[in-house]
């Protein structure tokens, strides 16, 4: 197809499951082809941060603006895509503990023989929750950390820990794994994550029609699909 782009982007994990399907509707009505690469948060801003060359980012918000301020990511350019919280999932067929309620969360981190977390926005977050709830000494002997890239699901899934957290996104429809639900309300943390047009970037104005159609209705309803907030 005349004009027909190849777009590349860069992405952290959390929208991967909608973006592979929209990406497809994409290519079909545009002629565009996209390719991605999908990692973890540390890896996404290594590989940036080596010069790698891509026209499109996909991460949380504030890393999407610390990419601008750096100077990797054009300045205005930063558009958010979706928001997710954070959730807890099991093994597969695993009793499902209780987390309705701020107490019965704590309780279930004291019961847990181990705890799965990511390197990314959720992991961050899970560790300064477990100091504000004052369980950082008793619980940090049971905890296991993602390497970047690789999905708190594998571990669950693999009964390599007992209780994992990730996005909602990345863990509610994980293989192999029980989700039981996003944490309480009153301790919920959402992220929001964001695209941005890389500096230099060889097909900035195709990589903005790809981001408009992930703005569409239709993207919308994608994202909700999968437990996230569109916007």
């Amino acid at each position: 197809m005349a004009g027909a782009a190849e777009i590349k982007v860069l992405s952290t994990q959390a929208t991967e499951d909608t973006y592979r399907e929209l990406v497809a509707q994409f290519e079909k009505a545009t002629g565009h082809t996209v390719t991605t690469v999908f990692t973890g948060t540390l890896n996404v801003q290594k590989r940036l941060a080596d010069g790698e060359s891509y026209d499109m980012i996909i991460m949380a918000g504030p890393a999407i603006d610390a990419q601008i301020k750096a100077g990797k990511a054009l300045a205005g350019s930063r558009v958010d895509l979706a928001k997710s919280g954070v959730a807890l999932g099991v093994p597969k067929g695993a009793p499902k503990p209780d987390i309705g309620t701020v107490e019965a969360l704590k309780k279930t981190l004291l019961a847990a023989k181990s705890i799965g977390y990511s390197t990314g926005p959720s992991g961050v977050y899970m560790i300064s929750l477990f100091d504000k709830l004052g369980l950082a000494e008793q619980v940090k002997g049971k905890l296991k950390q993602t390497p970047s890239g690789v999905f708190v699901g594998d571990l669950i899934a693999n009964r390599e820990v007992e209780i994992g957290f990730q996005q909602v996104s990345e863990i509610a429809t994980f293989p192999g794994v029980d989700f039981v639900g996003p944490l309480p309300a009153e301790v919920q943390q959402t992220t929001v994550f964001s695209s941005a047009i890389v500096a230099g970037a060889k097909q900035a104005e195709a990589a903005k029609q790809w981001v408009k159609f992930l703005t569409t209705p239709q993207a919308a309803e994608a994202f909700k699909k999968r437990g996230m907030e569109p916007g």
